[in-house]
């Protein structure tokens, strides 16, 4: 059983270091950046510096080769044991299963405190520890030099000892012949299948790395508080897709952005440089723990909608205070029925609430109709946030068939009437309206809902006044967008209206 249990672990050690080597260009630069937790400073440590990080990836390779190969065949175990004990320790600080690292596990089977490594550590630690280690060559080395003490027994003796050796010997070395088999059947499978390197210390996502970021992301003011232009939406975190007539994307979504990934997405967003999110009511609970966990200083902007009841119109206002926000909003679904239904007074009441509460007190809107009739009642927020996207995209409707509020008037079966597909049926009049305004405007789905390429969409909502823009985004996006953000506010042309922020 201890040679079962060592060669295991050996073939673990040996498979891993095997595909990192085979692996074009393989490193733990991704690994060691995501670190979180209190531990993290080492590990961002040894990735800041190219020479020290390319000693950790040779280590690392050749380490988990050679200490592999030591415990497949039984050779140096106890050295080979200790090693891979030290190197088990350092895995599992980078990404400990508890604290704020327990959100970047890299792969399934932890939980608080324990994990494989947990495990894999202790059984190498008590390798170390234990005489007899199994069967290999250090057992048959030492079998040898046992029978090389013994030459002085009777013939009939030795002819029996000699017997045992031979067959000990026999058994001893059978690892190697496994060590071989297995090993071809390894080999055979990285080249038939690639190379796996979603190992215990790699993390591969598909995002540009953030070495390849262009700069920081500029910032501008909502009241008192510094945010970044760009803001990371919450519908994809929230798992509204507004993916017109596919039926399976909002489902598909709800599954990928598991809490999980809701948090690693965050963590990055954050290393970015983009400090603050925009999300719907329901996802502050998350936002809380996230926060609380991490001890994140992203700043939160809810939207919050009024309750069916008179008495109710504030519940979500008090909810999103307690959980933690920062800015509130008035969601701009609900702007625009109380502006359809002649409920302003709704609206003047929540913003009223907001700002004696001490907050920034947003309005939302898709309709500019809404806005206007705002404004015409003399009802003033801190800041506009309005759908600002061009109608240059195949799902358009045409112009002729859009309606006031049709956002909020549900998605039709006729292809030419709106079905979740435009959310600002009057660009031209949007973009009047915004450069008129002297508040601070935050643009959103400045891509239609991922019908316009982010460059088309970002430089559209800039150049026609947002002083903020809020996109949804997967994490394997996060990199690019920012880029493109930067590269768009530094060869910003044609903009009229001054920043107001």
């Amino acid at each position: 059983m201890l040679t079962v249990i060592r060669v295991g672990i050996g073939w673990h050690f040996l498979y891993e270091g095997l595909s990192k080597l085979l692996a074009i260009n393989w490193t733990s630069y991704s690994f060691l950046v995501k670190t979180t937790g209190v531990f993290s400073p080492f590990y961002h440590l040894l990735a800041s510096n190219p020479l020290v990080l390319k000693s950790v990836d040779l280590l690392n390779i050749y380490g988990l080769l050679f200490i592999g190969l030591a415990l497949f065949v039984g050779y140096f175990v106890r050295l080979a044991s200790l090693a891979g004990f030290l190197l088990m320790v350092l895995y599992y600080f980078a990404y400990p299963p508890f604290g704020a690292s327990i959100i970047a596990q890299v792969d399934e089977g932890s939980i608080f405190i324990v994990n494989k490594l947990f495990i894999e550590g202790f059984i190498l630690l008590f390798f170390t520890l234990i005489t007899a280690r199994g069967y290999g060559i250090d057992e048959l080395l030492r079998l040898i030099k046992k029978r090389s003490r013994e030459t002085t027994l009777p013939r009939k003796e030795q002819r029996i000892i000699n017997q045992q050796t031979r067959r000990d010997a026999i058994i001893n070395l059978s690892t190697i012949p496994v060590l071989c088999a297995v090993g071809w059947s390894g080999i055979r499978n990285l080249r038939n299948e690639g190379v796996d390197v979603m190992t215990g210390a790699t993390i591969l996502v598909g995002e540009s790395a953030l070495e390849d970021l262009k700069g920081e992301l500029p910032k501008g003011k909502l009241g008192s508080l510094r945010i970044s232009r760009l803001i990371a939406g919450g519908n994809l975190i929230g798992g509204w897709a507004h993916a017109r007539d596919l039926i399976y994307s909002e489902m598909l979504f709800k599954a990928y952005n598991s809490e999980k990934k809701i948090f690693e997405t965050l963590i990055l967003a954050e290393k970015a440089g983009i400090d603050t999110i925009n999300i719907g009511f329901p996802t502050g609970a998350v936002m809380a723990k996230y926060k609380k966990l991490t001890g994140s200083k992203i700043k939160v902007i809810t939207q919050v909608a009024p309750g069916g009841k008179s008495s109710e119109i504030f519940d979500q206002i008090n909810q999103a205070i307690d959980l933690g926000s920062d800015i509130l909003q008035v969601q701009g679904n609900h702007t625009d029925v109380c502006a359809r239904d002649g409920k302003l007074d709704v609206i003047q009441k929540m913003l009223e609430k907001m700002k004696g509460q001490g907050y920034v007190a947003g309005l939302g809107a898709h309709s500019l109709e809404s806005l206007i009739r705002c404004e015409h009642n003399g009802i003033t927020p801190d800041y506009y946030m309005k759908t600002m996207h061009h109608d240059n995209y195949w799902s358009a409707h045409p112009r002729e068939f859009r309606e006031p509020f049709e956002v909020m008037n549900g998605s039709k079966s006729d292809h030419n009437k709106f079905h979740d597909n435009l959310f600002c049926n009057n660009p031209e009049q949007t973009a009047e309206f915004v450069n008129k305004t002297k508040i601070p405007v935050m643009g959103f789905k400045v891509l239609a809902a991922g019908a316009i390429h982010p460059e088309d969409g970002f430089k559209w909502a800039f150049k026609n006044g947002a002083d903020f823009i809020c996109v949804g985004m997967f994490d394997f996006q996060l990199v690019n967008d920012v880029n493109i953000c930067i590269d768009t506010l530094k060869n910003l042309q044609g903009r009229t209206r001054e920043w107001y922020s």
